[in-house]
């Protein structure tokens, strides 16, 4: 029997600045990793209004 998977993605958004927080991102691994969540891939635009994407996944 093949593994099973369910996804999450997590926007962090920028700061006023318009960068995005590195701590925010090291706090959202953090929490999403001490609920059994792996970071699968970070989408970012390049442009700098635009919310980092975190996609997880976790076996069901």
């Amino acid at each position: 029997m093949s593994k099973r998977w369910t996804y999450q993605v997590v926007e962090i958004k920028p700061s006023f600045s318009g960068r995005v927080n590195a701590e925010a991102i090291q706090a959202e691994l953090t929490r999403q990793g001490a609920s059994g969540w792996e970071l699968v891939q970070v989408l970012h635009s390049g442009h700098s209004l635009q919310p980092a994407k975190l996609i997880f996944k976790k076996e069901l």
